[in-house]
């Protein structure tokens, strides 16, 4: 017999699990998780935003697109390289450097990771 307990918990540890997971969630997850700690201004709309809250912003947008995004270039295309309110794009700069559009700096990070990686 089934416990309710076990239900329960069964039901739980599914809803954990986002409804936009694909073979690619970990490269998209590590693609944010670079951004909110590359120390980089993120330039949206005209207006400078610390790193994080790029991270934040762009995990909200992940977040509502939901399985609409399934790969990684999917992400970076759609998502991440410009605005969805004004279509101005998105730009990364870095220290000292010019700024660069974030699809080119995202696709930059997405090579190293995938050269990097094991497998």
């Amino acid at each position: 017999m089934i416990r309710p307990a076990l239900i329960v918990a069964m039901l739980a540890a599914l809803s954990a699990v986002p409804a936009h997971a694909t073979r690619d969630d970990a490269e998209i997850q590590h693609l944010l998780s670079t951004i909110g700690n590359s120390g980089c201004t993120f330039v949206r709309n005209g207006t400078d935003h610390p790193a994080q809250a790029a991270e934040d912003h762009l995990r909200m947008k992940y977040r509502h697109a939901g399985s609409r995004i399934g790969t990684a270039e999917a992400f970076i295309e759609r998502l991440a390289s410009e605005s969805s309110w004004t279509g101005q794009p998105y730009l990364i700069r870095c220290g000292a450097d010019q700024p660069v559009p974030s699809g080119d700096w995202l696709s930059h990070q997405l090579r190293e990771f995938r050269e990097t990686r094991p497998g």
